[in-house]
């Protein structure tokens, strides 16, 4: 993670200049209104990577200069990690530094954090660990137990070459109330979740209003663990979601199981095969496994999040077929490049801007098109 300089008081002004530029960027499609989702100012980072310097038998979180392997700040503060990080982080290197085992050669600390009070720390090797380095890891995770708050839970990972040792879950479950319902995610280690949960929550409440009124079948590209299809379940007769990452669909079955959602269906494929398969040009033995003919769904709407990348020509044209879209947007650039090809056939109706990221230029986007 990179290391802005968190300065509250100018928060406000940087967010409006982000507005601006990005209605600048887009001026060419007469935007409507547009929306703006504020974050926290402090102590919205809810997972954090450090790497991990040595000198002699001291170490210290740095940041490296961009570009650079050795030029680097030491960490003193981190004010944008979650509270829970920032009540563990730096105890967790007092317990470390006295112990040759858990110290030698360890590169990397990973923290993976949730607002209903979990904590997963993963410690990455560049050396074989096993059953010494677990019995003291163990021991590190009661010591570090012991400055944890009530209702707390702080767990351990060890990671290297082939080598994951897991001293309890590998997984945090995240709670968040969306509209009213308490819905539980499960993030796993060294998996994708949104970094900034306040800011996710207001993402789910947009996508909630924006399709309140439609109808049919949504189908959703690049699911990830559910995020969006479970709360979006409630405003359609059924949800077929697709991710191309097991671990992600692993998380994305434990997650309709836990929140109960009858209507949702994820199906391990990329958004190519699954373009293939609406089409008729391939079977796909997958969905005769389990008893799924597309056919026979009302799909009207379709949710995209895709990666930085944005869409490719072909996922542009599966799209556009549909009546209404959202797309969500961790890359304003590729947004307005696939927005040249969607406006052909859609026109904007909303438009919003999500602050996952204070303090830098990045921005989420989320628009919604309707056919014209």
């Amino acid at each position: 993670m990179s290391q802005p300089v968190i300065e509250p008081s100018k928060y406000s002004f940087l967010l409006a200049q982000k507005q601006r530029a990005i209605t600048e960027q887009f001026a060419e499609y007469s935007l409507p209104a547009v929306e703006v989702f504020e974050s926290p100012t402090s102590a919205y980072r809810m997972r954090a990577e450090f790497r991990i310097w040595h000198d002699q038998e001291d170490i210290n979180y740095v940041m490296f200069t961009p570009g650079s392997n050795h030029e680097h700040t030491k960490v003193l503060e981190c004010p944008m990690a979650s509270k829970i990080i920032q009540q563990h982080m730096f105890v967790l290197l007092e317990l470390i530094r006295p112990v040759a085992m858990l110290r030698h050669k360890l590169f990397q600390i990973d923290f993976l954090s949730t607002t209903s009070g979990e904590l997963l720390i993963s410690l990455l090797y560049h050396k074989a660990i096993g059953d010494e380095w677990e019995v003291l890891a163990q021991q590190l995770q009661r010591d570090l137990g012991k400055v944890s708050s009530a209702g707390q839970k702080v767990e351990l990972i060890g990671r290297a070459r082939k080598t994951k040792i897991a001293l309890g879950r590998d997984y945090v479950i995240e709670k968040m109330d969306i509209g009213g319902t308490t819905m539980c995610y499960q993030q796993v280690e060294n998996s994708f979740t949104q970094p900034n949960a306040v800011v996710c929550q207001h993402m789910l409440h947009w996508a909630i209003d924006v399709t309140a009124n439609r109808s049919g079948d949504l189908v959703e590209l690049y699911c990830g663990n559910g995020n969006f299809s479970l709360p979006l379940a409630r405003n359609f007769d059924n949800v077929v979601a697709t991710e191309i990452s097991k671990s992600s669909v692993n998380s994305a079955q434990y997650n309709i199981k836990e929140n109960a959602i009858n209507n949702v269906t994820i199906l391990r494929m990329s958004s190519e095969e699954f373009s293939q398969a609406l089409q008729g040009l391939r079977e796909f033995r997958r969905l005769k496994q389990k008893n799924i003919d597309l056919s026979t769904y009302h799909f009207n709407t379709v949710l995209v999040d895709p990666p930085r990348s944005g869409l490719d020509d072909e996922t542009i044209k599966q799209v556009a077929q549909y009546d209404g879209i959202v797309y969500v947007s961790c890359n304003p650039a590729t947004l307005q490049l696939n927005l040249i090809s969607l406006c052909e056939t859609h026109e904007i109706k909303r438009f919003a801007i999500f602050d996952q990221f204070p303090y830098t230029d990045h921005l989420e986007v989320g628009v919604f098109l309707e056919r014209k």
